[in-house]
């Protein structure tokens, strides 16, 4: 019997990849804790499992993609069956709905239409020369191309709908990430472009002027969070997500190498291998109680 190697879990169930290849899936049915009307093409080759709220996706090592779980939610892909058969090379999942890239560039999508399972509106841009694809939202997709610029789709609510900023995403993006409402991109140039949802960090006027020089963008629920060359921090966004850094602002003027989110809160490493925390501080903002170990020593926050 072989070990478990990689495990994930929907809003209700599990699914976990052995090394023989094989998944086993538990828990709530309609999420994805069932996958008996799939499990004969789960008993090998599985080498990757992704989610959405309620249903899986599992990429093969012949490039084939299966899934399951709530149908609405992406677990029924037989509409684009034909597409997911072979040269599958990355899989992703916002809450509702999946999005295939394939060796050839092209982007296959499916499950809710709101999230951003049907992607007709861009489709000719997702054909082909995409390198990257990525759940930036809730409800929304981003996808890289190979001259650096960005195709989003799904709910115009939550970043789907990147046309007022358009013509800044037409080069230079290195990297995209998303609040439950809001995108964030990082250009080569270190500028930061957003989107979306104002009051979710899609507007950054009011640090405009600060966003030179950036190196990484991170995104809790409803906030986001750069870090500078110089080791200084930049956020906005909600407040009560961290958008808010003014408590610990000296702390975050210089040296912070990476910095990590949770729904309601960020915490960033410094070079020196202490630990800066803001946000709620119910959820993971206040880490006073454990301050005489975080100040030295740490490599890493999960």
């Amino acid at each position: 019997m072989g070990g478990v190697v990689q495990g994930c879990g929907t809003a209700g169930a599990y699914a976990a990849i052995k090394d023989n290849g094989s998944v086993v899936t538990w828990g709530h049915y309609r999420m994805g804790g069932d996958s008996s009307s799939v499990a004969s093409l789960l008993t090998t080759g599985v080498v990757q499992v992704v989610v959405t709220d309620s249903a899986f996706a599992v990429i093969k090592d012949n490039g084939s993609v299966v899934t399951w779980g709530e149908w609405k939610h992406g677990g029924d892909s037989r509409a684009v069956a034909t597409f997911l058969a072979e040269g599958v090379v990355q899989v992703c999942g916002n809450t509702r709905a999946f999005a295939a890239l394939k060796s050839n560039g092209s982007v296959v999508t499916w499950g809710d239409t709101f999230s951003g399972g049907i992607s007709s509106l861009v489709a000719p841009l997702l054909a082909k020369d995409v390198v990257q694809v990525s759940a930036t939202s809730m409800n929304a997709f981003a996808a890289i191309k190979a001259n650096d610029s960005v195709v989003t789709w799904g709910s115009h609510f939550y970043g789907g709908d990147s046309s007022a900023v358009a013509p800044l995403l037409t080069e230079g993006v290195v990297q995209v990430c998303g609040t439950h409402g809001a995108c964030a991109a990082l250009l080569a140039n270190g500028s930061v472009v957003t989107w979306g949802d104002d009051g979710a960090g899609g507007d950054s006027s009011k640090v405009a002027p600060l966003l030179t020089g950036v190196v990484q963008v991170c995104g809790s629920g409803g906030a986001f969070a750069a870090i500078k060359s110089d080791g200084s921090v930049v956020t906005w966004g909600d407040d009560s997500y961290g958008g808010d850094s003014s408590t610990v602002a000296p702390l975050l003027s210089e040296g912070v190498v990476q910095i990590y989110s949770s729904e309601y809160a960020f915490a960033a490493i410094k070079a020196n291998g202490s630990v800066v925390t803001w946000g709620d501080s119910r959820y993971g903002g206040d880490s006073s109680a454990v301050a005489p170990l975080l100040t030295e020593g740490i490599v890493a926050i999960c």
